[in-house]
């Protein structure tokens, strides 16, 4: 058998994509010496190594979210951080759910969940990371990438959630639908229960979210691999930049 690994992360980078911006400042290989005390002719080629000082949130790009982000409160009990998210959430087999069909701003139901897992003949079982697949990430790269995707809601989150997933990822800038829509349909109802009803819900049952998925389509079908998302160790955080890689065994080449 073959490995070969698929790559499900966005560069993390400054751009339309992106609500905040990424502030990066470069110590170069030419300015280091001195940086360091020395001189250019220590150092072979007269340069030293470089350095780079990034400034940017725990929810750009592609990252994992903890039950911290969602309240102080999870299932009764204080909410992880995301360094205290177990390890083995984080390499599991996934499920690609299809559910391309559903336009922008609008909510992702269970039924949509459970016809896509239908067509496939594929029943979830626990541990298993669901990626939800809206087609978004084709819009990366633009301002659109931010407000042109379907969203989760609390009853489909809570579908999985209840059949075992412990994180659920989506190819979309946000788990929940876009911000404009949630707040568009609060100040016509004053129901706040619209305002991010899929992350609120890990305050019931503890769950992790991948957000900023990407290269869906590249695997080569909905189940039959497993990824890896483990994030960097924060402490005390709501949420870390993830590296989420899809692995796929595949038969060697005759």
């Amino acid at each position: 058998m073959r490995r070969r690994l698929i790559d499900l992360s966005v560069p993390v980078l400054d751009g339309p994509s992106e609500a905040t911006p990424v502030e990066v400042s470069l110590l170069d290989h030419a300015a280091a010496p001195a940086a360091l005390g020395l001189r250019p002719e220590d150092f072979p080629e007269g340069e030293a190594i470089s350095n780079e000082t990034v400034t940017l949130t725990t929810h750009t790009g592609t990252h994992m979210d903890a039950p911290l982000h969602y309240g102080l409160v999870s299932g009764g009990r204080p909410a992880d951080a995301i360094d205290q998210v177990p390890l083995e959430w984080c390499f599991a087999p996934g499920v690609r759910i299809d559910v391309r069909h559903v336009p922008p701003g609008v909510g992702i139901t269970a039924a949509d969940l459970e016809d896509a897992l239908a067509k496939e003949s594929y029943e979830l079982r626990p541990g298993d990371i669901p990626l939800i697949w809206t087609g978004a990430d084709r819009l990366w790269g633009t301002e659109a990438y931010r407000t042109d995707h379907p969203g989760m809601t609390r009853e489909s989150t809570a579908w999985l959630v209840e059949r075992g997933a412990r994180v659920i990822g989506i190819d979309a800038w946000g788990f929940d639908r876009p911000f404009a829509s949630m707040l568009g349909d609060y100040r016509a109802s004053g129901d706040n229960g619209v305002l991010w009803p899929a992350h609120l819900y890990g305050r019931e049952r503890a769950y992790c979210q991948l957000e900023k998925l990407a290269r869906l389509d590249e695997l080569p079908a909905a189940h039959g691999f497993a990824v890896a998302c483990f994030p960097v160790r924060l402490a005390g955080l709501g949420a870390a930049w993830s590296r989420v890689v899809a692995i796929v065994e595949e038969p060697d080449a005759a």
